[in-house]
């Protein structure tokens, strides 16, 4: 059976440290943890460039989506009932929104629009302030599901706002509330905050930071952060967080094996996203753990229960890849081999009669506007290192990728370069529901919805009435499908988002 060898681990996470030092820029901090407690703690770079303030590991800084795992812990320890439709649990939802299951709703599984990314299509920035009633608002506006729930892994976080939601509607307390009181007192993180926004003071709070180009420039996200991401701490107090988790202690007893049970999909094949953790394979070895983005934040907590250890690393810096460096630690850690990159055919693909495509490009895939790295999966094809996005990918004979995209199985065909942008896209499209427009020109450019950003953008033609535009606001870019249906209308899709309907106006 493998060791673990947490020095090991300690002298990478010094390495990657330095690095971040050495430059002089943004960095972070890196604990390494068991079920005793914080084994080894690396920081380097800063948390604030303009007072030139270091990293250290007891820096707080925004958690992002490492904060579902806290959500889903505090919903059981609460007594929701997984099975419950979201109807039951928050009044006035959509029919199809009602209808679909907690649990389906936390895993990834339930098809629910995400809120942010549906803002963006219609063209508010996700730096816009935006309140928790308004959003939720949003969310009883929202026109349905993306498909049945159950079927694909798409990630959303709509399904842990309306958690949120859910306390308010029917407990006598609040979710702060309750996830203070059930779990993070009890466990000793009351250091760990819970604010509501960005405005919201957080003491010590490190900056977030992208780069231009240029400059370093802020990161910046304006929505209520809701249950999905709205958590801040140190390093350290996230590895507490780890060490508790293993250890099972008190509230957090038989909560790792809970939150990380299997949740297959309709045909048995395995979901990689449970319930605000997910599974990886390092060379044979069982990790769990979940990651965080935010502008400028990256986060990741990796854990090895049969090893009773774990990384929790959290960075300042756009450009860190956190479940790479993590797998780094870890891989140190047990002595295990770490993924070897892989690629396939470069150029543009697309499935007959779907809304799904992807770009490869070298070593890297985007699916519907979700990018990650390839590596090889052993068995002549290759895979991502699911973060966000669980593919298992074989090149064909004849030019075609085939294989499994969040648990579907697809077949993509190669974009002939040739194609040319179907004349019936071309036109001015509204939205009644949201009383917005996009335009498509015979310049093969678009003018998609929204006042900001309201640029004009090129677009990659598809076989069959689709089109692929591309729009850019900070480090985050999306890439939304313009898909034109057999009744006439016209759909703007993205991964997490598949409900904008378009008739001509």
């Amino acid at each position: 059976m493998t060791q673990a060898d947490l020095s090991r681990g300690a002298t990478v996470a010094a390495a990657i440290a330095d690095a971040w030092s050495r430059e002089g820029g943004p960095g972070g901090a890196i604990v390494l943890f068991d079920g005793q407690g914080p084994r080894g703690m690396a920081a380097g770079g800063f948390a604030s460039l303009e007072h030139r303030i270091a990293f250290t590991p007891a820096m707080p800084s925004r958690w992002a989506s490492i904060s579902k795992q806290f959500c889903a812990a505090t919903a059981l320890l609460a007594g929701f009932d997984l099975a419950s439709p979201l109807g039951a649990l928050v009044p006035d939802l959509p029919e199809s929104l009602a209808a679909v299951p907690l649990e389906h709703a936390l895993g990834m599984t339930g098809a629910l629009p995400d809120v942010m990314e549906t803002l963006w299509l219609l063209g508010l920035p996700y730096t816009a302030s935006l309140s928790e009633s308004e959003l939720l608002a949003l969310c009883r506006r929202l026109p349905g599901t993306g498909g049945p729930p159950g079927v694909e892994m798409a990630y959303s976080n709509t399904g842990w706002r309306l958690v949120s939601a859910a306390f308010a509607a029917g407990r006598a307390e609040s979710y702060g509330q309750a996830l203070h009181r059930l779990l993070l007192e009890p466990l000793g993180l009351g250091d760990v905050a819970f604010p509501e926004d960005e405005a919201t003071s957080v003491p010590g709070l490190a900056t977030p930071y992208w780069h231009d180009g240029n400059n370093w420039r802020r990161g910046r996200y304006g929505m209520h952060f809701s249950p999905s991401g709205g958590l801040a701490g140190s390093a350290e107090a996230l590895a507490r967080w780890g060490t508790a988790l293993l250890a099972g202690q008190g509230p957090a007893a038989s909560m790792l094996t809970r939150l990380s049970a299997p949740r297959p999909f309709p045909d048995s094949a395995e979901n990689f996203y449970r319930l605000g953790l997910s599974t990886l394979d390092l060379d044979g070895l069982a990790l769990v753990g979940h990651g965080g983005s935010l502008p400028g934040v990256k986060t990741h907590i990796l854990m090895a229960p049969s090893l009773g250890c774990g990384v929790a690393l959290i960075s300042n810096r756009e450009d860190t890849d956190p479940l790479w460096l993590a797998l780094r630690v870890m891989a140190a850690i047990s002595g295990r081999a770490l993924p070897q990159p892989a690629s396939l055919p470069p150029g543009l693909y697309a499935e007959e009669g779907s809304e799904a495509w992807a770009e490869v490009e070298g070593e890297t895939i985007s699916f519907m506007g979700v990018g990650d790295r390839l590596f090889t999966d052993g068995a002549g094809g290759v895979r991502t290192l699911p973060a966000y996005l669980q593919a298992t990918l074989h090149a064909m004979p004849d030019g075609a990728i085939e294989g499994r995209v969040g648990g579907v199985v697809r077949r993509l065909l190669p974009v002939p370069e040739a194609t040319a942008l179907d004349p019936a896209l071309r036109g001015r499209w509204q939205n009644d529901a949201f009383g917005l427009s996009l335009e498509v020109r015979a310049d093969g450019t678009a003018l998609l919805p929204g006042i900001h950003p309201r640029d004009t953008c090129m677009l990659r033609p598809l076989p069959n009435g689709r089109a692929v535009a591309d729009r850019r606001h900070g480090p985050w870019r999306a890439r939304p499908l313009l898909w034109l249906q057999p009744d006439g209308s016209l759909r703007l899709v993205s991964h997490r988002s598949r409900v904008l309907v378009f008739r001509r106006g």
